[in-house]
Parts: structure tokens; C-alpha cells; sequence
């Protein structure tokens, strides 16, 4: 399984490429607004982050877009900033079009925003390099996640679709679990959700007990 960061702030994410080796990058206009800086000034520096490598990272196009056409033009200015760029569109009708449009174009693309299996397969039909469903939201709303995550691997592999399925808005390590126990190929999450999920209390505890027992040892 892969691990995206799910972030816009240029320290985070290269802390996490340092210590983590973390697969990718996702961001959202919420990411890039709480930054403090300009989008395209953001998504600039995160592609110098990863330039060289293939790493992916998806950039959002105006969500105020409705049109494929203008979609489609936004998509192309913005992955000609980087070739690691993967332009994430709305799980609209729009957004389904322009993904197909984008295709043709040799552009990769990230529907975002899915909240049912049904807007998934739409998106792994018009060809999406990655698919985006959001867990976090739907659990916060009381709705179910695991078979909706279970229902979208199927239909995926019942059909072969190359789609990656990204497992978004998780919100702790056993979404994560989950995920990974669901094969998908992707999770993104923030700086804290992956730190709190490398971590353990035990850990923590038995380790204090260990260097206790290294103090009151000879070394030679």
C-alpha cells in the first residue's frame, strides 16, 4: 500500500518525504488557503519537492468550474507546471467529462469528493488515474465505510480497471487498517493521523522499561 500525504504545507510534506519516504501528495483548496499562500506558488514549490522523482501529487482545479471545456483548459496549465502534477476534478457530471477529455490529452486525473461506488465506477469508466473516496466525511455523517470501500475494490477488480483507488479524508490507524485489509492501493491522510499510527502507547512504555535495564547494565 501506498501513503499519500494529504497536505499543502511545503515543511510537512518534506518532512514526511524524509523520514517516511512518503508515495505522493494530495491537496484541496482548503490545504492551500490555511498555507497562507498563492495557489500557484504552493503547487510550485510541492513540485520542486518532488521533482526528479514519480512521485505524483494532485492539484485541484477551480471548484467554481462547471464547464469540462474550462476544466479541461485549467487542468492543462496546471500540469504543465510538473510532470509529478495529477489534476483532481470534481465527482460531477462535468468533472466525469473532463476526466475522459484529459485522458486523451495524456493527462492524469483525481476524482475527488466520491461518496458512492456508483460515482466511482463512473470515474474508472472515463478513465481516472486515481479515484478518490472519501472516508472521514461519510463516518463523521454515520454512515457505514467499510463495504462502500470493499464495494469499489470489487467493481474494480471485476472489471480491470487500471484505476488506483486512493482512500481519503482518513482520520485514524484503523481506517487505515481497513483500507490496506481492503487492498486498496492508497491512503491519504495528515502529518498527525500518520505520526499517531506509527506510534504506540505500549511502545512508548516498553521502551522507558528497556532503557532502564540498558542503565543498570555493564556494557563490557
Amino acid at each position: 500500500m501506498k501513503f499519500f500525504l494529504d497536505s499543502a504545507h511545503v515543511d510537512e510534506i518534506d518532512y514526511a518525504l524524509k523520514m517516511w519516504d512518503i508515495d505522493g501528495v494530495t491537496t484541496n483548496p482548503r490545504h492551500v488557503q490555511v498555507s497562507g499562500k498563492p495557489f500557484i506558488t504552493v503547487i510550485q514549490e510541492i513540485g520542486a519537492l518532488v521533482a526528479g522523482t514519480d512521485k505524483p501529487v494532485s492539484v485541484e482545479v477551480n471548484p467554481h468550474l462547471d464547464d469540462p471545456a474550462k476544466m479541461v483548459a485549467e487542468g492543462e496549465k496546471l500540469a504543465a507546471i510538473s510532470p509529478n502534477f495529477v489534476i483532481k476534478l470534481p465527482a460531477t457530471e462535468a468533472g466525469f467529462k473532463a476526466v475522459a477529455d484529459l485522458a486523451t490529452l495524456g493527462i492524469r486525473s483525481n476524482l475527488t469528493l466520491v461518496f458512492s461506488a456508483s460515482q466511482a465506477l463512473q470515474a474508472m469508466r472515463m478513465g481516472a488515474y486515481f479515484v478518490s473516496p472519501f472516508i472521514g466525511w461519510k463516518e463523521s455523517n454515520g454512515e457505514e465505510t467499510f463495504n462502500f470501500i470493499a464495494d469499489i475494490m470489487a467493481i474494480r477488480d471485476n472489471f480491470g480497471f487500471e484505476t488506483e483507488v486512493i482512500v481519503a479524508a482518513v482520520r485514524n490507524a484503523r481506517q487505515i487498517i481497513d483500507a490496506a485489509t481492503l487492498g486498496a492501493d492508497i491512503v491519504t491522510a495528515g502529518l498527525e493521523v500518520f505520526r499517531d499510527a506509527f506510534n504506540h502507547p505500549y511502545t512508548a512504555d516498553g521502551l522507558k522499561k528497556f532503557q532502564s535495564f540498558w542503565d543498570q547494565t555493564a556494557y563490557e
